[in-house]
C-alpha cells in the first residue's frame, strides 16, 4: 500500500465563517491557518492540515474534503463529491495545503453548483421572474400602442407620424429584449451554462434600444 505523500483540502464555507479557518479563535488569536506541532498539544488540531473550527449552529461546516497524493505520484485525483447545503448564504470553494513541498500544486477541474430551483445563482433567480412580467408587460402595451397607432397611422402630421414609427420600434425592442434575457435566463437555469447567442443577442437589443429611447427623447425635447 502507497503511503500519503501530500495533502490538499478543499474547503467549503460560507462567507460569514470565513474567519473559522486558522486560529482566529485561538486564544490569544493566531494568524497561522496550518496546525503545527505546538497548536496540537495546546488545541487538539492535526499537525500538517488546515485549522477549521465548526459552527455550533451548523456542524458540517466548514466542510473539509481531504485528496491525498500517494507514492512518488504527481497527481491526485479527488473523488466525486456531492455536498448538500441546507442553509441559504454565499459559499465559498477554496483549495488549501500546508506541506511546503506541494508549493505550486495546479488544481484542475469543474465544480457545479445548483439550487433548489435550478442552476441560477440566489441573486438572478428573481431576475428570471422579473423578466418575464416585464415581457408580458411589453406585449401588453405593444397591442394597447399598435390598436392606438391603428386610427391615427392616416395623420397628416409628418413629425407626429415618425414618432408613432420611433416609439413602436423602442416597444419592439423592448418586448424583444424582456424575451430574450427571460428565455437566457430560463436555459441557465436548466442547463447551468449561458447561451452565448441569446445572450449575445439580448445585449444588442438592450444597447439598440437605449440608443434609440435617447434619440427620442432628444427629438421631442
Amino acid at each position: 500500500m502507497q503511503t500519503h505523500t501530500g495533502l490538499v483540502e478543499a474547503i467549503i464555507l460560507e462567507v460569514k465563517d470565513r474567519n473559522r479557518i486558522g486560529g482566529f479563535y485561538f486564544n490569544p488569536k493566531s494568524d497561522l491557518i496550518c496546525c503545527t506541532p505546538d497548536l496540537a498539544k495546546e488545541y487538539n488540531c492535526n499537525v500538517g492540515e488546515v485549522i477549521i473550527h465548526n459552527n455550533p449552529d451548523n456542524p458540517d461546516f466548514p466542510k473539509r474534503i481531504k485528496t491525498f497524493f500517494r507514492g512518488i505520484s504527481e497527481v491526485a485525483h479527488m473523488d466525486l463529491q456531492t455536498v448538500e447545503i441546507n442553509a441559504t448564504g454565499m459559499y465559498y470553494l477554496y483549495f488549501m495545503f500546508c506541506d511546503p513541498n506541494l508549493k505550486g500544486t495546479t488544481v484542475t477541474g469543474k465544480t457545479v453548483w445548483r439550487n433548489p430551483n435550478g442552476y441560477l445563482p440566489g441573486k438572478m433567480a428573481p431576475l428570471m421572474t422579473l423578466y418575464g412580467f416585464m415581457s408580458l408587460a411589453y406585449l401588453l402595451l405593444g397591442l394597447l400602442w399598435f390598436l392606438r397607432f391603428l386610427q391615427f397611422w392616416k395623420e397628416k402630421d409628418i413629425i407626429h407620424v415618425h414618432l408613432h414609427y420611433h416609439i413602436t420600434a423602442v416597444i419592439a425592442l423592448g418586448m424583444c429584449e424582456m424575451a430574450l434575457w427571460y428565455f437566457e435566463y430560463a436555459n441557465f437555469n436548466v442547463t447551468g451554462s449561458r447561451p452565448m447567442g441569446i445572450t449575445i443577442w439580448a445585449v444588442t437589443f438592450t444597447s439598440v434600444k437605449k440608443t434609440l429611447s435617447r434619440l427620442l427623447l432628444l427629438v421631442v425635447s
